[in-house]
Formats: C-alpha cells, sequence, structure tokens
C-alpha cells in the first residue's frame, strides 16, 4: 500500500503528540500516544498490505492481540479502534486459522440437528465464556452458542447479529470451536428458511421483471454528472423519525 494523503495527514497531526513506546512484532518502536494501533503501525512505517480493511471497527479484518507490562492478561481488540498505550507488545491477526464446515447450503432445510452434524464441536462448549470477552463488538458469544446447544437458531441469530467475523472469539475458546463460522451459518438459515417471506418483496421482484423502472435506469444512465449530483441532492428522503407508513410524495416507482 503506498502513502496515502490520510498517512501524511496523520503524521502531521501527530508531530507535537508524546511519543510512547510499543512494540511490534517484537520491534520497539516510538509513535504518538493519541493514535490507533493501525495508524501507529503505519506511523512506525508499516504498510498495509491486507488486515486493515474498513477502518471503521465493521469489517473485522484488524482483529490484534496484545499484551501490556507487568500483567499475565492476554488482550484484544480491532487495530483501528484500539488506541496505543505505553510498553504495548502487539500483533495482528488478519486471518485466524478457524475450521469451516463445507457444505451446500441449499441442501439444508434449516433445522438445528445440521448446525450439529455440521459442527459437533459446538457441544464441547464448557461455558467458560471467553469467547464474550474477547469480542470487540460486545456480543454475547456463549449466549448464542447456548441458543443453538439447545436448538433455537432464530436467537443464536438474533443475538449474532453484530458479529464482525474477526475470530478472536475462536482464538480464545477452550472448546477450540469456530464460534463465528457457527453464527453466520445460524443467521443464513434464519434469514432463508425460518423468518417469513415479505410481501412487498415479492411485489418488487414481480414489478422488476415486468420492466416498470427499465425507463428511469436508462435515464439516469444517459444523464451527466452534473444532473445525477441534483437529482441526488435533490431527492426526498425518509424523514428520521419517520413511522412505519410513511410513504414518499412522489409514488411512482413504488
Amino acid at each position: 500500500m503506498s502513502t496515502t494523503t490520510e498517512d501524511k495527514e496523520t503524521k502531521s497531526a501527530a508531530i507535537e503528540a508524546k511519543l510512547i513506546p510499543i512494540y511490534i512484532m517484537g520491534k520497539k518502536y516510538e509513535v504518538p500516544e493519541s493514535l490507533t494501533i493501525m495508524k501507529a503501525m503505519e506511523y512506525a512505517g508499516y504498510k498495509y498490505i491486507r488486515g486493515c480493511g474498513c477502518r471503521g471497527g465493521v469489517c473485522g479484518a484488524c482483529s490484534t492481540i496484545y499484551r501490556k507490562p507487568n500483567d499475565y492478561k492476554i488482550y484484544t481488540g480491532l487495530a483501528c479502534q484500539t488506541v496505543v498505550e505505553p510498553d504495548m507488545y502487539l500483533t495482528q491477526l488478519p486471518f485466524y486459522p478457524a475450521m469451516r464446515a463445507t457444505y451446500n447450503f441449499y441442501d439444508l432445510e434449516g433445522k438445528p440437528e445440521e448446525i450439529f452434524e455440521l459442527y459437533p464441536e459446538l457441544f464441547r462448549c464448557v461455558a467458560c465464556n471467553a469467547c464474550t470477552k474477547v469480542c470487540p463488538m460486545d456480543v454475547e458469544v456463549m449466549d448464542y452458542i447456548a441458543a443453538l446447544k439447545r436448538g433455537d437458531i432464530k436467537a443464536a441469530a438474533q443475538i449474532s447479529f453484530d458479529c464482525i467475523q474477526c475470530g478472536l472469539c475462536a482464538s480464545r475458546c477452550m472448546g477450540e470451536l469456530p464460534q463465528y463460522h457457527i453464527a453466520q451459518l445460524a443467521r443464513r438459515i434464519n434469514g432463508t428458511y425460518l423468518t417469513p417471506r415479505a410481501e412487498h418483496l415479492k411485489t418488487m421482484v414481480a414489478n422488476i421483471q415486468a420492466g416498470r423502472y427499465k425507463e428511469a435506469l436508462e435515464g439516469l444512465k444517459a444523464s451527466d454528472e452534473d444532473n445525477l449530483k441534483k437529482l441526488y441532492t435533490g431527492r426526498e428522503m425518509e424523514p428520521a423519525t419517520a413511522g412505519e407508513d410513511w410513504t414518499p410524495k412522489d409514488s411512482t416507482y413504488l
């Protein structure tokens, strides 16, 4: 990854900040104390090729493990969100090698027994709650694993909704479960097989297939940039406090 304007601005803004020592992959660096781990690594000269992702605490690509001086505990976090501390030893895990079951999703019927068969290690969970303690999104990981053990896929899907697939839960699991892969399967099953189909979705698909929006799309494709900006900024937006029954004044394409 080449040096970007953002990198230059980060270094420029950090000039006046107090420098603190940190250790990256065992090597000592002096970095501004106000930076996140990700920006501190870039300040130290590292160039991200992978493991940087969204930079906003959403994608889970920058999971990081670190220790503090004179502290037995291993800490975890996202490099794009966690601020550096003096003398921290850190290393990133852009990918955690957890086992993922192989299956054809559309051969499944949405039954709990299918998850049990694909991930029998589910029942190795000893309820230590280490998975929940390391989750950077505060997901109650042990709770959704417990829900799946009871066969409650819907509850597991709801509890794990904010999972960002960083893999830190699996990195600390005594039972060696790939929790985040199991949760992803639960959400897919819930969305495909257990959640009722929305009637308005059928209507929208039928309208698309009938070509109702073709003329409007062709018009947008033929527009120049200035006109597209004008249409975008002038569009009617749903108010933040709108109720469930809100509809736009122009309902031509509803």
